[in-house]
């Protein structure tokens, strides 16, 4: 098939999935929005249907729904996957109104980036190889509803779900951001968060020296964990702290948490041999600690599968006209490390161009909003 004609496809529809990505992204669907989550996967099925391709929901009680729409079901060859995540970060109005705003060639909006925008570029892509007449093999979208929380709404059932549906697939290509168009991530630190909570002896302030203080206690064990700092290693970071109740009363409770990063899953058995021992050690007498685990994502090691399958799409790239992608790291968490631990072969981040993701002013390049759509398609096309 003519790859200058699946091009000409894709830049002819930019403008209707441009405002495709705006009609998405109005719809506000922080993860534990449920309503707004699935009302996103709604809209995907209502398009899909008109292409009349299969689509399928996974149902959750708390968590958004899990949807899939696959493109040539009747296929026996191994499956294309593609995969993003409809939930976003921020609560309903944070945006203000409205939400979503263009102004020259950037849309800003909850979640236009991360990773609205990628969803939307696998559908477009998807969309032009059905115009063309591709039928080589099935091309899944797989669109989760909870990652910005680790999967935490459905206990760990979606991102495995995904991982089930993705077993035998050809290739997967999760569509999270690609920052300034630096490069697609191939290796990814891991995620783990604990929550710790310190308990001590109550005492009025005048007579502090009969009491046992939980934030002081709190305080010598954050300060152990904070020399944690190792870029190419383990990083750990107190990001919140609870303690106490009024200024004259020496503190009962403290509770804080900590976020955990690690490369490997050497690194992490040393985290949690490093969280045991703070746990344990006591630096004001008459306090004890407890400590659990709050959340966790695995690593995405190096996988000589995911650079093969960089090495394949970037020949593509090259006889295409487009120009080659580089790998690159991240100390962010991704759900393409389920999938790389899967030994799937996984591109992550080939999705919308952009930045300033989890903010106010996260954007995506209306420029080159096609450009991801292209480098999917053509990949799904040749591989």
């Amino acid at each position: 098939m003519d790859t200058n004609k699946l091009f000409d496809i894709i830049e002819s529809k930019k403008d209707e999935y441009i405002a495709f990505l705006k009609d998405i992204t109005e719809i506000e669907s922080p993860t534990t929005y449920k309503a707004g989550v699935d009302a996103v996967g709604a809209y995907f099925i209502e398009k899909a249907k008109k292409y009349g391709w299969k689509t399928e929901v996974f149902e959750q009680k708390t968590a958004g729904n899990v949807v899939v729409i696959t493109m040539n079901p009747q296929s026996k060859e191994r499956p294309f996957c593609l995969s993003g995540h409809l939930d976003t970060v921020h609560p309903v109005g944070f945006f203000g109104d409205p939400c979503v705003k263009i102004d020259g060639n950037r849309m800003t909006g909850p979640g236009v980036c991360d990773c609205k925008g990628g969803c939307v570029n696998a559908f477009w892509a998807m969309a032009a190889l059905s115009e063309m007449g591709y039928d080589k093999r099935p091309v899944m979208l797989l669109l989760q509803s909870d990652e910005e929380t680790s999967s935490r709404e459905s206990n760990k059932e979606t991102i495995g779900y995904i991982t089930e549906r993705a077993k035998n697939a050809v290739a997967f290509f999760n569509v999270e951001p690609n920052i300034l168009d630096e490069g697609v991530i191939l290796e990814r630190k891991g995620i783990a968060k604990f929550e710790f909570t310190i308990s001590g002896v109550s005492e009025h302030a005048s007579r502090c020296y009969y009491g046992a203080s939980a934030i002081a206690e709190a305080a010598n064990k954050i300060l152990e964990l904070e020399k944690y700092k190792d870029e190419d290693g383990i990083t750990c970071n107190c990001g919140t702290i609870k303690g106490g109740t009024v200024p004259n009363t020496v503190p009962e409770e403290c509770v804080f948490s900590l976020d955990t990063r690690f490369k490997t899953t050497e690194q992490y058995e040393e985290i949690c041999s490093l969280i045991h021992r703070v746990a344990e050690e006591k630096h004001i007498m008459h306090t004890s600690c407890t400590v659990r685990e709050i959340g966790y994502r695995p690593c995405m090691p190096r996988s000589e599968k995911n650079y093969d399958l960089l090495d394949r799409m970037n020949k593509i790239f090259k006889n295409a006209g487009l120009e080659e992608i580089k790998a690159i790291e991240s100390f962010g968490g991704s759900d393409a490390a389920y999938i790389t631990l899967a030994d799937i072969p996984v591109i992550d981040s080939i999705g919308v161009i952009g930045d300033n993701v989890h903010s106010k002013d996260e954007y995506i390049d209306l420029d080159r909003f096609s450009l991801a759509t292209k480098r999917i398609a053509a990949s799904v096309l040749h591989i």
